[in-house]
């Protein structure tokens, strides 16, 4: 009886052993993640090609381009980088000063290609007009002053009101 004991004893220790180093390694895999995640996620602006950050956003002057870019950023980008594209644990700030002054080829270019390696899905099967409508939302967030109220859910891109509305609320 002795020896079992003994022998139950030793091998809830190995349990625990194991478990302790296991958790360790985990931890220690997770920290080396999070110095990756930490890395200046903005660096893989500057390696877009050339020739993708001269080209134009052929919607930057429709209007209904940040609003309909807005709902397609709801449906693939929120849950990364927040529903006010503030960013969060998985992706960095569309707000930030590095994208807003990115230019709309640039962004095209990381949204079409995506950072793998970073998180970024490839998003070369959504239509390339989709994918203009997303740079224009995340452009115009650079038009807007941020407030708390806008802090807590979707952003109305700057010029989504019509001249009407616009006047009505003038009155």
């Amino acid at each position: 009886m002795r020896n079992r004991s003994s022998l139950l004893m030793m091998a809830a220790l190995a349990v625990l052993l194991t478990g302790g180093i296991l958790l360790f390694a985990q931890s220690a895999d997770s920290a080396s993640s999070e110095k990756d995640r930490g890395h200046k996620p903005y660096t893989e602006l500057a390696k877009v090609p050339e020739k993708a950050r001269a080209k134009n956003n052929p919607l930057a002057e429709d209007p209904d381009a940040p609003l309909a870019g807005r709902k397609l950023f709801e449906q693939h980008c929120a849950e990364c980088h927040g529903n006010a594209a503030e960013g969060g644990k998985k992706a960095p700030s569309l707000r930030a000063q590095e994208v807003q002054q990115a230019t709309p080829g640039t962004l095209f270019w990381i949204l079409t290609n995506g950072v793998v390696r970073r998180g970024m899905p490839v998003w070369s099967k959504l239509p390339e007009a989709q994918r203009w409508q997303i740079v224009t939302y995340i452009k115009s967030l650079g038009l807007q002053k941020e407030t708390p109220d806008e802090q807590k859910g979707p952003h109305e891109p700057a010029n989504s009101r019509s001249p009407t509305e616009a006047d009505d609320r003038s009155r």
